[in-house]
Protein backbone atom coordinates (compact mmCIF):
# COMPACT_ATOMS: atom_id res chain seq x y z
CA UNK A 1 0.00 0.00 0.00
CA UNK A 2 1.54 2.88 -1.26
CA UNK A 3 0.31 6.96 -0.24
CA UNK A 4 -0.22 9.54 -3.21
CA UNK A 5 1.17 12.18 -4.32
CA UNK A 6 0.80 16.50 -2.35
CA UNK A 7 -2.34 17.82 -3.06
CA UNK A 8 -1.99 20.59 -0.97
CA UNK A 9 -1.99 23.39 -3.70
CA UNK A 10 -4.98 21.99 -5.72
CA UNK A 11 -6.56 21.70 -1.75
CA UNK A 12 -5.93 25.10 -0.86
CA UNK A 13 -7.35 26.74 -4.59
CA UNK A 14 -10.47 24.56 -4.21
CA UNK A 15 -11.34 25.27 -0.12
CA UNK A 16 -10.40 28.95 -1.43
CA UNK A 17 -12.92 29.13 -4.29
CA UNK A 18 -15.61 27.66 -2.10
CA UNK A 19 -15.22 29.81 0.43
CA UNK A 20 -14.88 33.02 -1.54
CA UNK A 21 -18.94 31.36 -3.12
CA UNK A 22 -20.25 31.24 0.50
CA UNK A 23 -19.10 34.67 1.08
CA UNK A 24 -20.48 35.90 -1.89
CA UNK A 25 -23.44 34.64 -2.20
CA UNK A 26 -24.41 35.19 1.59
CA UNK A 27 -24.12 38.82 0.98
CA UNK A 28 -26.54 38.52 -1.82
CA UNK A 29 -29.06 36.98 -0.26
CA UNK A 30 -29.66 39.76 2.11
CA UNK A 31 -29.28 42.70 -0.16
CA UNK A 32 -31.81 40.18 -2.32
CA UNK A 33 -34.37 40.15 0.19
CA UNK A 34 -34.42 43.55 1.30
CA UNK A 35 -34.87 44.39 -2.80
CA UNK A 36 -37.81 42.31 -2.88
CA UNK A 37 -39.33 43.32 0.34
CA UNK A 38 -38.99 46.96 -1.01
CA UNK A 39 -40.56 46.16 -4.28
CA UNK A 40 -42.41 43.14 -3.99
CA UNK A 41 -40.92 41.55 -7.32
CA UNK A 42 -41.61 37.48 -7.88
CA UNK A 43 -37.86 37.92 -10.06
CA UNK A 44 -36.03 39.69 -6.86
CA UNK A 45 -37.67 36.28 -4.59
CA UNK A 46 -36.76 34.04 -6.74
CA UNK A 47 -32.99 35.45 -6.90
CA UNK A 48 -33.18 35.89 -3.28
CA UNK A 49 -33.90 32.40 -2.46
CA UNK A 50 -31.24 31.80 -5.38
CA UNK A 51 -28.67 32.80 -3.38
CA UNK A 52 -29.83 31.77 -0.01
CA UNK A 53 -29.88 28.08 -1.91
CA UNK A 54 -25.97 28.87 -3.29
CA UNK A 55 -24.96 29.89 0.20
CA UNK A 56 -26.38 27.07 2.32
CA UNK A 57 -25.19 24.39 -0.59
CA UNK A 58 -21.56 25.44 -0.97
CA UNK A 59 -21.35 25.58 2.77
CA UNK A 60 -22.04 22.03 2.61
CA UNK A 61 -19.38 22.11 0.06
CA UNK A 62 -16.34 23.71 2.05
CA UNK A 63 -17.36 21.43 5.08
CA UNK A 64 -17.65 17.94 2.44
CA UNK A 65 -13.85 19.30 1.30
CA UNK A 66 -12.86 19.69 5.05
CA UNK A 67 -14.03 16.64 6.24
CA UNK A 68 -12.52 14.37 3.34
CA UNK A 69 -9.05 15.58 4.09
CA UNK A 70 -9.08 13.67 7.33
CA UNK A 71 -6.26 10.61 7.10
CA UNK A 72 -7.31 6.65 7.32
CA UNK A 73 -8.27 5.67 10.42
CA UNK A 74 -8.57 2.15 11.94
CA UNK A 75 -12.22 2.38 11.27
CA UNK A 76 -12.24 3.60 8.23
CA UNK A 77 -8.65 2.18 5.98
CA UNK A 78 -8.87 3.99 2.85
CA UNK A 79 -9.61 7.42 4.17
CA UNK A 80 -12.79 9.93 3.89
CA UNK A 81 -11.93 11.34 0.46
CA UNK A 82 -15.28 9.83 -0.86
CA UNK A 83 -17.40 11.90 1.90
CA UNK A 84 -17.03 15.01 -0.28
CA UNK A 85 -19.42 13.37 -2.69
CA UNK A 86 -21.88 12.83 -0.17
CA UNK A 87 -22.38 16.63 0.80
CA UNK A 88 -21.97 17.37 -2.74
CA UNK A 89 -24.98 15.21 -3.03
CA UNK A 90 -26.72 16.75 -0.19
CA UNK A 91 -26.12 20.64 -2.29
CA UNK A 92 -27.91 18.82 -5.32
CA UNK A 93 -30.98 18.00 -3.15
CA UNK A 94 -30.79 21.17 -1.79
CA UNK A 95 -30.41 22.92 -4.94
CA UNK A 96 -33.53 21.66 -6.02
CA UNK A 97 -35.72 21.64 -3.05
CA UNK A 98 -34.93 24.89 -2.26
CA UNK A 99 -33.72 26.62 -5.13
CA UNK A 100 -35.93 24.79 -8.11
CA UNK A 101 -38.97 24.06 -6.05
CA UNK A 102 -39.22 27.12 -3.85
CA UNK A 103 -38.70 29.24 -6.83
CA UNK A 104 -40.71 27.76 -9.21
CA UNK A 105 -43.48 27.41 -6.71
CA UNK A 106 -43.21 31.31 -5.88
CA UNK A 107 -43.22 31.98 -9.54
CA UNK A 108 -46.68 29.51 -10.55
CA UNK A 109 -48.41 31.28 -7.19
CA UNK A 110 -47.37 34.91 -8.67
CA UNK A 111 -48.74 34.27 -12.03
CA UNK A 112 -52.25 33.04 -10.55
CA UNK A 113 -52.44 35.92 -7.88
CA UNK A 114 -50.35 38.77 -9.13
CA UNK A 115 -48.77 40.95 -6.89
CA UNK A 116 -48.54 44.72 -6.60
CA UNK A 117 -45.18 45.61 -8.08
CA UNK A 118 -43.29 48.92 -6.98
CA UNK A 119 -41.00 49.49 -10.04
CA UNK A 120 -37.13 51.31 -8.53
CA UNK A 121 -33.72 51.68 -9.33
CA UNK A 122 -33.01 49.61 -6.35
CA UNK A 123 -33.84 46.41 -8.04
CA UNK A 124 -31.69 47.31 -10.85
CA UNK A 125 -29.18 48.46 -8.97
CA UNK A 126 -29.08 45.47 -6.78
CA UNK A 127 -29.09 43.02 -9.24
CA UNK A 128 -26.40 44.96 -10.94
CA UNK A 129 -24.66 44.31 -8.17
CA UNK A 130 -25.10 40.66 -7.98
CA UNK A 131 -24.24 40.50 -11.63
CA UNK A 132 -20.89 41.99 -10.69
CA UNK A 133 -20.05 39.61 -7.50
CA UNK A 134 -21.28 36.68 -8.94
CA UNK A 135 -19.39 37.24 -12.47
CA UNK A 136 -16.32 37.95 -10.23
CA UNK A 137 -16.58 34.32 -8.11
CA UNK A 138 -17.62 32.64 -11.32
CA UNK A 139 -14.25 34.24 -13.16
CA UNK A 140 -11.89 33.31 -9.60
CA UNK A 141 -13.55 29.23 -9.89
CA UNK A 142 -12.80 29.30 -13.88
CA UNK A 143 -9.34 30.38 -13.34
CA UNK A 144 -8.96 27.86 -10.91
CA UNK A 145 -10.06 24.85 -12.92
CA UNK A 146 -7.42 26.44 -15.97
CA UNK A 147 -4.98 26.11 -13.49
CA UNK A 148 -5.37 22.15 -12.70
CA UNK A 149 -6.97 21.24 -16.10
CA UNK A 150 -3.03 21.29 -17.52
CA UNK A 151 -3.56 20.45 -21.28
CA UNK A 152 -6.97 18.91 -20.98
CA UNK A 153 -9.89 20.90 -22.66
CA UNK A 154 -12.25 22.90 -20.16
CA UNK A 155 -15.70 21.20 -21.25
CA UNK A 156 -13.33 17.44 -20.74
CA UNK A 157 -12.31 18.41 -17.46
CA UNK A 158 -15.77 19.27 -16.40
CA UNK A 159 -16.96 16.23 -17.30
CA UNK A 160 -14.44 14.04 -15.87
CA UNK A 161 -13.40 15.75 -12.63
CA UNK A 162 -12.85 13.84 -9.67
CA UNK A 163 -13.81 16.70 -7.60
CA UNK A 164 -17.12 18.31 -7.88
CA UNK A 165 -16.44 20.70 -5.08
CA UNK A 166 -14.65 23.59 -8.12
CA UNK A 167 -17.39 22.31 -10.78
CA UNK A 168 -20.50 22.93 -8.14
CA UNK A 169 -19.20 26.24 -7.83
CA UNK A 170 -18.42 26.90 -11.74
CA UNK A 171 -21.93 26.03 -12.74
CA UNK A 172 -23.85 27.36 -9.95
CA UNK A 173 -22.33 30.90 -10.58
CA UNK A 174 -23.04 30.48 -14.34
CA UNK A 175 -26.43 29.75 -13.38
CA UNK A 176 -26.47 32.37 -11.12
CA UNK A 177 -25.21 35.29 -13.32
CA UNK A 178 -27.56 33.64 -16.19
CA UNK A 179 -30.26 34.10 -13.31
CA UNK A 180 -29.20 37.35 -12.74
CA UNK A 181 -29.74 38.55 -16.38
CA UNK A 182 -33.44 36.64 -16.92
CA UNK A 183 -34.74 38.33 -13.79
CA UNK A 184 -33.71 41.77 -14.80
CA UNK A 185 -35.36 41.02 -18.22
CA UNK A 186 -38.44 39.82 -16.11
CA UNK A 187 -38.51 43.08 -14.00
CA UNK A 188 -37.56 45.43 -17.41
CA UNK A 189 -40.41 44.10 -19.53
CA UNK A 190 -43.30 44.17 -16.60
CA UNK A 191 -41.77 47.41 -15.60
CA UNK A 192 -42.34 48.43 -19.51
CA UNK A 193 -45.77 46.60 -20.09
CA UNK A 194 -47.68 47.16 -16.94
CA UNK A 195 -47.81 43.21 -16.99
CA UNK A 196 -46.61 41.53 -13.46
CA UNK A 197 -46.59 37.92 -15.65
CA UNK A 198 -43.57 38.81 -17.43
CA UNK A 199 -41.92 39.06 -13.55
CA UNK A 200 -43.48 35.83 -12.60
CA UNK A 201 -42.25 33.80 -15.75
CA UNK A 202 -38.79 34.93 -15.03
CA UNK A 203 -38.96 33.25 -11.31
CA UNK A 204 -39.90 29.92 -13.35
CA UNK A 205 -37.41 30.33 -15.90
CA UNK A 206 -34.68 30.88 -12.77
CA UNK A 207 -35.91 28.00 -11.33
CA UNK A 208 -36.19 25.43 -14.17
CA UNK A 209 -32.23 26.27 -14.67
CA UNK A 210 -31.99 25.49 -11.08
CA UNK A 211 -33.47 22.16 -11.36
CA UNK A 212 -31.67 20.95 -14.57
CA UNK A 213 -28.36 22.02 -12.59
CA UNK A 214 -29.01 19.65 -9.35
CA UNK A 215 -30.27 16.69 -11.92
CA UNK A 216 -26.77 17.01 -13.02
CA UNK A 217 -25.20 17.38 -9.80
CA UNK A 218 -26.82 14.54 -8.62
CA UNK A 219 -26.06 12.00 -11.34
CA UNK A 220 -22.17 13.31 -11.17
CA UNK A 221 -21.83 12.98 -7.45
CA UNK A 222 -24.08 9.22 -7.53
CA UNK A 223 -20.98 8.00 -10.01
CA UNK A 224 -18.16 9.57 -8.04
CA UNK A 225 -20.00 7.42 -5.04
CA UNK A 226 -20.02 4.14 -6.82
CA UNK A 227 -16.62 4.70 -7.49
CA UNK A 228 -15.75 4.56 -11.01
CA UNK A 229 -12.95 3.46 -12.66
CA UNK A 230 -9.71 6.45 -13.81
CA UNK A 231 -10.98 5.58 -17.44
CA UNK A 232 -8.89 3.30 -20.39
CA UNK A 233 -6.20 5.98 -21.19
CA UNK A 234 -4.70 6.33 -17.06
CA UNK A 235 -5.53 2.60 -16.60
CA UNK A 236 -3.34 1.93 -19.72
CA UNK A 237 -0.93 3.74 -18.54
CA UNK A 238 -0.34 2.32 -15.55
CA UNK A 239 -0.12 -1.56 -17.33
CA UNK A 240 2.49 -0.11 -19.45
CA UNK A 241 4.42 0.79 -16.56
CA UNK A 242 3.76 -2.54 -14.83
CA UNK A 243 4.88 -4.61 -18.01
CA UNK A 244 8.47 -2.42 -18.22
CA UNK A 245 9.11 -4.10 -14.89
CA UNK A 246 11.85 -7.18 -15.14
CA UNK A 247 10.41 -9.03 -12.78
CA UNK A 248 6.76 -9.05 -13.77
CA UNK A 249 5.57 -11.14 -16.70
CA UNK A 250 2.27 -10.01 -17.77
CA UNK A 251 -0.19 -7.88 -16.29
CA UNK A 252 -3.58 -10.11 -15.90
CA UNK A 253 -5.88 -7.34 -14.93
CA UNK A 254 -5.92 -3.83 -13.75
CA UNK A 255 -8.91 -2.39 -11.50
CA UNK A 256 -9.11 1.16 -10.60
CA UNK A 257 -11.68 3.07 -8.23
CA UNK A 258 -11.49 6.89 -7.57
CA UNK A 259 -11.69 7.10 -3.97
CA UNK A 260 -11.46 10.90 -3.67
CA UNK A 261 -10.60 13.87 -5.36
CA UNK A 262 -7.48 13.62 -7.69
CA UNK A 263 -7.31 10.01 -5.86
CA UNK A 264 -7.97 6.60 -6.81
CA UNK A 265 -7.44 2.91 -5.54
CA UNK A 266 -5.51 0.46 -7.95
CA UNK A 267 -5.40 -3.67 -7.47
CA UNK A 268 -3.07 -5.49 -10.11
CA UNK A 269 -2.92 -9.23 -10.48
CA UNK A 270 0.17 -9.93 -12.19
CA UNK A 271 2.50 -13.06 -12.85
CA UNK A 272 5.38 -12.70 -11.39
CA UNK A 273 8.91 -13.40 -13.68
CA UNK A 274 10.21 -16.40 -11.79
CA UNK A 275 13.35 -16.55 -13.66
CA UNK A 276 14.32 -12.62 -12.65
CA UNK A 277 13.39 -12.96 -9.28
CA UNK A 278 15.46 -16.19 -9.12
CA UNK A 279 18.63 -14.42 -10.66
CA UNK A 280 18.54 -11.99 -7.92
CA UNK A 281 19.17 -14.66 -5.43
CA UNK A 282 22.56 -16.19 -7.58
CA UNK A 283 25.41 -14.08 -5.51
CA UNK A 284 23.18 -15.37 -2.29
CA UNK A 285 22.90 -18.89 -3.21
CA UNK A 286 26.56 -19.19 -4.76
CA UNK A 287 27.73 -18.07 -1.63
CA UNK A 288 26.25 -21.05 0.31
CA UNK A 289 27.47 -23.21 -1.88
CA UNK A 290 31.08 -22.13 -1.65
CA UNK A 291 31.18 -22.22 1.78
CA UNK A 292 30.80 -25.49 1.37
CA UNK A 293 33.87 -25.98 -1.01
CA UNK A 294 36.84 -28.11 0.24
CA UNK A 295 40.52 -27.31 -0.63
CA UNK A 296 40.51 -29.24 -3.60
CA UNK A 297 37.87 -27.04 -4.67
CA UNK A 298 35.04 -30.02 -4.68
CA UNK A 299 31.95 -29.82 -2.92
CA UNK A 300 31.91 -31.48 0.74
CA UNK A 301 28.67 -33.86 1.22
CA UNK A 302 27.58 -31.91 4.19
CA UNK A 303 25.64 -29.57 2.82
CA UNK A 304 22.35 -29.81 4.15
CA UNK A 305 19.58 -29.24 1.44
CA UNK A 306 16.44 -28.74 3.06
CA UNK A 307 17.82 -26.36 5.05
CA UNK A 308 19.18 -24.24 1.91
CA UNK A 309 16.04 -25.19 0.08
CA UNK A 310 14.33 -23.89 3.19
CA UNK A 311 16.45 -20.46 3.55
CA UNK A 312 16.05 -20.24 -0.41
CA UNK A 313 12.66 -19.63 -0.14
CA UNK A 314 12.56 -17.49 2.66
CA UNK A 315 15.39 -15.39 0.83
CA UNK A 316 13.15 -15.39 -2.36
CA UNK A 317 9.68 -14.55 -0.45
CA UNK A 318 11.62 -11.37 0.95
CA UNK A 319 13.14 -10.39 -2.20
CA UNK A 320 9.39 -10.75 -3.72
CA UNK A 321 8.31 -8.17 -0.73
CA UNK A 322 11.21 -5.89 -1.52
CA UNK A 323 10.14 -6.34 -5.22
CA UNK A 324 6.64 -5.02 -4.34
CA UNK A 325 7.51 -2.31 -1.92
CA UNK A 326 9.62 -0.97 -4.73
CA UNK A 327 7.45 -1.35 -7.52
CA UNK A 328 4.73 0.65 -5.66
CA UNK A 329 7.23 3.06 -4.73
CA UNK A 330 8.05 4.12 -8.22
CA UNK A 331 4.58 3.86 -9.23
CA UNK A 332 3.57 6.28 -6.72
CA UNK A 333 6.21 8.80 -8.24
CA UNK A 334 4.76 8.57 -11.37
CA UNK A 335 1.20 8.86 -10.59
CA UNK A 336 1.18 11.75 -7.54
CA UNK A 337 -2.59 10.72 -7.50
CA UNK A 338 -2.44 7.25 -6.69
CA UNK A 339 -3.67 6.70 -2.92
CA UNK A 340 -3.69 3.25 -2.39
CA UNK A 341 -2.14 -0.26 -4.26
CA UNK A 342 -2.36 -3.49 -3.96
CA UNK A 343 -0.32 -5.68 -6.14
CA UNK A 344 -1.78 -9.36 -6.12
CA UNK A 345 0.07 -12.90 -7.69
CA UNK A 346 -2.52 -13.82 -9.90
Amino acid sequence: MAGGGNKNGSEHGSKGAVFLAVIGNGFLTIIKFVAFLLTGSGALMSEAIHSFADTANQGLLFVGNLRSTRPADDRYHYGYGAERYVFALLSAMGIFVLGCGVTIYHGIHSLLHPPDLTYSWIAFAVLGISFAIEGMVFISAVREINRERGQTSFFAFMAASSDPTLIAVVLEDFVASTGVLVAAAGIGLSWWTGNPAYDSASSIVIGTLLGFLAVWLGWRNRQLILGPSVGPEKSAAVVDFLNRQPSIDTVEKVRTRIVGAKQFRLAADVDWNGHELGRQQTEWLRERIEAHRGPDGNIKDDIDYQELAMSFGDRLLESLGDEVDRIEALLSKEFPELANIDIEAD
